[in-house]
């Protein structure tokens, strides 16, 4: 082969792959605005009725309206979240199975857990912050404690005696009294029960003198005057306990806490259809009705860029592993 003949091939085995490369950038947004061609799955993994399968639901409604396509709420719980969550890893990177990802599995798991089959920086796609749930410290109306600042001062003087319920080990219940204790220098002892109904009904028979508590789920006992609120666990006061102070107003800043949870995908979905989710989930987090649902009960609302979320994802990956390490709690 002379060279010429060898140039004219080569030159005519570049054509041939930038038309190829050319024709796949170009079908790059027709498949965005092709998506979502069929339903669009989205799995919570938690059984049905609860805070996360309850915003799926409602959110899934609205955003099927701007997407033109249904959103199907599959629950798969168990494993503390891990079942649901290592589907949504493993699943294809079409855009078509997505999941309500969820503080536990997400930001703590992997430091209290000696197995997790997913990397929870790693292996997913951030979509969009859904919405934040901040606790609030809560004492029964016959005791004594009228704020924080009583509470500190009855664990300094007696280290060990007061008790402080919650919802299960390595749950938002009990990450945030932990740090609370801290971040405070005081000893209490954690109770734990099965679930966030037990403890509080615990709370209220006097079994345990405090409890940090979901504040959706707090305003009931608070406003039949059963339970006296302390502080919230915030950024800023909430519009439903305007009275409250937050735990960074009375100077354990460390210790604001939400429970929280958004919207993720596998690892590598395309820009475009993220680009796309994005928006929907936004454009459903600025809806008043939607809004008061959320933020009425207690919660904070989400939204934002997926890049912001992300970075939101790996600062609790790295907050909540070194509370773990300092306060040594490990579950089989």
């Amino acid at each position: 082969m002379t060279f010429n003949q060898e140039t004219f091939m080569h030159r005519k085995t570049f054509l041939k792959i930038s038309g190829l490369l050319l024709g796949c950038l170009a079908a790059l947004p027709a498949l965005s605005q092709d998506y979502p061609a069929k339903p669009v799955t989205v799995v919570v993994a938690y059984a049905a009725g609860g805070n996360n399968d309850i915003r799926a639901r409602m959110l899934g409604v609205e955003v099927a309206k701007t997407l033109g396509k249904s959103i199907i709420i599959e629950n798969k719980p168990g494993a503390s979240g891990n079942i649901g969550h290592d589907f949504v890893a493993r699943a294809a990177t079409d855009g078509y199975t997505l999941g309500i990802g969820a503080m536990g599995p997400m930001a703590v798991n992997a430091a209290i857990y000696p197995k997790v089959p997913f990397d929870a920086v790693k292996d997913f796609t951030p979509i969009v912050l859904i919405e934040k749930a901040p606790l609030v410290l809560v004492t029964r109306t016959d005791k004594p404690f009228k704020s924080v600042k009583d509470v500190v001062a009855a664990a300094k003087a007696k280290p060990g005696l007061l008790t402080i319920g919650n919802a299960g080990a390595g749950g938002a219940h009990h990450l945030s009294a932990e740090l609370f204790k801290q971040t405070a220098g005081i000893f209490m002892l954690s109770v734990p029960y099965k679930g966030g109904g037990p403890a509080a009904g615990a709370l209220l028979a006097g079994e345990v003198d405090l409890m940090f508590e979901q504040t959706y789920a707090a305003l009931p006992s608070i406003q039949a005057g059963k339970t006296r609120p302390l502080a919230v666990t915030s950024d800023k006061r909430l519009p439903s306990l305007p009275d409250v102070p937050t735990m960074a107003e009375l100077g354990y800043p460390q210790a604001t806490v939400s429970n929280w949870l958004g919207l993720i995908g596998p690892k590598g979905l395309s820009p475009a259809v993220v680009r796309k989710l994005n928006e929907a989930y936004n454009s459903a987090l600025a809806l008043p009705d939607i809004r008061e649902k959320i933020a009425g009960p207690g919660n904070v609302i989400g939204g934002g860029t997926p890049e912001e979320f992300a970075a939101f994802i790996a600062a609790e990956n790295k907050r909540w592993a070194a509370l773990v390490k300092v306060a040594g709690i490990k579950l089989e």
